[in-house]
């Protein structure tokens, strides 16, 4: 990392905040890289911001809006009250002084089961100066136009950003903003996932968050940066891989970017409903839009090579299904053999480690079976969508 190369943006942002100029950087967004300007700064481009509020509807009750604030915490939500409530509750716990930060919940699909629940929230709160803030999103939808409008309508210089299903411990806040000082740009913080020593191929495969560098459950970024990167990428609708775009284009700044073991957010695995495995494959069309922005990045920190294990079982798959209607009965043999060798190798790669119930064996069996074709088929759907050749 290299802190002194953003300085120049930054005070250069900060001139343009305090003139009330006004400025964007949709290209930076759009490349995921900012030009270099020299040896030791970046471009700037300046064009005004739409921050797509006349999309966004805001309910909170009154607070003053010239307060000071250290930090806005913004958490996206969508149909899980439950979750919500649950986190609210981890928040609101905070040993941070409660008027010294702020909580805005972004509903993604207004629901007035969720607004309710921030409204009472928001009411209990009052007397303890900690201001709750409902922000209910009309579109564009997804967690990243969620957190965009969330950060935007802050007061705060740091936003510390978390998700609905989480639970942050009580040192959360103070742990990740004792790190902060004027060289640095964003904190990532420690995520845990407890799981039980057996756990499902689906629990196995969430706990991966667990060690990712960069993880919108638990980090703290400056709003300045946030403003000069224009945000998140709204085209990435699901939640996935908005987050390692975000990381990307921070790190395409030579963003400081520094680790806090100490601000941990507990993210419990939530229930997933049988063969869960095979509609997450869609989320397979964003691998697509990440890399063609960020192509290097991608095979350094995602992937490194294809998964050219699912072309290969498709492959033959089809290879058999061709020899079966051309009645050639010995290559449909060949072909069929080897995709049930290289099926149940991926299976028993699956269920290593995890247990071994058999309700979890059987949706082992067929989702080995359905991954492959349906991880390929979404693949070829987001190399046509975003115009790139990605495998």
């Amino acid at each position: 990392m290299a802190p002194e190369k953003i300085v120049p943006i930054l005070n250069g942002i900060r001139h343009r905040l305090h003139s009330s100029e006004s400025f964007n950087a949709n290209d930076a967004m759009n490349s995921g890289v900012a030009e270099r300007a020299g040896a030791d700064s970046l471009s700037l481009h300046e064009c005004s911001v739409n921050d797509n509020r006349s999309n966004a509807e805001y309910r909170h009750h009154p607070v003053n809006r010239k307060s000071h604030k250290a930090v806005s915490v913004v958490v996206p939500t969508c149909g899980r009250a439950d979750l919500l409530n649950r986190c609210m509750d981890a928040l609101t716990r905070q040993e941070l002084q409660a008027v010294r930060y702020e909580i805005i919940v972004v509903d993604d699909g207004p629901h007035q089961d969720t607004r309710k629940l921030v409204e009472q929230w928001a009411r209990s709160m009052r007397n303890k100066n900690l201001d709750v803030i409902y922000v209910a999103n009309n579109g564009p939808h997804g967690p990243a136009a969620a957190r965009n409008r969330g950060w935007r309508a802050a007061r705060a210089s740091i936003i510390a950003f978390t998700d609905d299903d989480t639970v942050p411990t009580p040192g959360w806040l103070n742990n990740g903003l004792s790190l902060f000082d004027e060289t640095v740009h964003v904190i990532c913080g420690r995520i845990e996932m407890p799981l039980s020593d057996k756990p499902t191929d689906y629990e196995r495969d969430a706990r991966h968050l667990e060690t990712a560098e960069f993880v919108t459950a638990n980090c703290f970024c400056r709003k300045e940066v946030l403003e000069f990167i224009n945000g998140f990428d709204e085209r990435f609708r699901f939640a996935w891989r908005e987050d390692s775009d975000l990381h990307f284009r921070l790190l395409g700044l030579q963003a400081n970017i520094l680790y806090a073991p100490q601000a941990v957010v507990v993210h419990p695995v939530r229930p997933a409903p049988w063969g869960v495995s095979i509609s997450q494959q869609k989320k397979m069309v964003f691998d697509a839009l990440l890399y063609k922005k960020h192509p290097l990045l991608y095979r350094q920190k995602i992937r490194a090579k294809p998964r050219w294990d699912y072309y290969m079982i498709v492959a033959v798959l089809l290879m058999t299904l061709i020899g079966l209607i051309f009645e050639q009965h010995l290559f449909a043999l060949i072909c069929g053999a080897l995709w049930i060798g290289m099926t149940t190798q991926f299976f028993l790669m699956r269920l290593r480690g995890t247990t071994k119930a058999f309700s979890h064996i059987i949706e082992m069996v067929i989702t080995s079976i359905l991954i492959p074709p349906h991880a390929v088929f979404w693949r070829m759907v987001g190399a046509l969508k975003f115009r790139v050749l990605f495998v």
